[in-house]
């Protein structure tokens, strides 16, 4: 018997998992502190510890994240996810896509924290996309959040899916301009995009605002995350204003060799 063969499944409920320590709680409620009456409740909270406790007994065997410590998971990973969630609700977006969704962030505990809302977890890696399957039934939100373990080209090739979006949501997601050709065909008009990102990215920023009025966007605002421990971390808001024209979005080796915005310079 192989190794993989003989390796227990993989857990699909938190029956049994060990429970997050206190670190992980404690962070998260000082983080959360900064909502005031607005943070989520204990019921959200539960659920979406139990959303982490599966993510941990998975990480083992799936990489979902390399962030392994509980109290960063907590800071890195939920309050950076949350941190968009004035925002949504300013917007009163009630229906969103997360690209690029991976562990789950920052779709499962948005989808959570905002009970009336209907979320897709898009991610192709099909070892993820079972995982957030899992993930969003232990949340109890798998009634209004699907998975779609597929691609963004896909996805927006799809009537079903294309310009019927009110936001797309996406966290370490490639290049700000690619990002944008990827997730706008995706929006109706009217409706946002939102990016985390991390300070400073001036010359990514440039090159997504020279880029968004081919794709029928315009950028709106850049926003500081203001929570604890996140001093870096910015919310880039993506107006839908028009129109996706039907090309995009193109293949990746298109995307590659005609950027939309300008080259992409290597980091040093």
């Amino acid at each position: 018997m192989t190794p993989a063969q003989d390796r227990e499944p993989l857990p699909t409920c938190v029956n049994g998992l060990p429970h997050l320590p206190p670190e992980y709680h404690a962070t998260l409620r000082a983080g959360l502190a900064a909502f005031g009456p607005d943070a989520p409740g204990e019921a959200a909270l539960d659920a979406m510890a139990d959303h982490v406790r599966l993510l941990v007994a998975w990480n083992a065997a799936v990489n979902l994240s390399g962030i392994r410590d509980p109290g960063q998971i907590a800071r890195l990973h939920v309050l950076d996810s949350l941190a968009a969630l004035p925002l949504l609700r300013r917007a009163g977006v009630d229906d969103f896509v997360d690209l690029g969704s991976g562990g789950g962030f920052p779709g499962l505990p948005l989808a959570v924290a905002m009970p009336d809302a209907r979320a897709l977890l898009v991610d192709s890696v099909a070892k993820k996309a079972r995982f957030l399957a899992a993930a969003a039934a232990v949340a109890g939100v798998a009634d209004r959040v699907a998975v779609a373990g597929t691609r963004a080209e896909t996805l927006a090739a799809d009537p079903a899916h294309r310009g019927r979006w009110q936001a797309v949501v996406a966290r370490a997601v490639t290049d700000l301009a690619e990002l944008a050709e990827l997730a706008l065909p995706l929006v109706g008009e009217g409706g946002i995009l939102v990016a985390w990102k991390r300070a400073p990215f001036d010359e990514e920023l440039e090159r997504a605002r020279a880029a968004l009025p081919e794709l029928g966007g315009a950028l709106a605002a850049v926003d500081p995350a203001s929570l604890p421990g996140l001093d870096d971390h910015v919310l880039v808001t993506i107006a839908k204003t028009g129109g996706t024209p039907p090309r995009y979005p193109r293949d990746p080796a298109a995307r590659h060799r005609h950027p939309l915005g300008g080259p992409v310079r290597n980091r040093t």
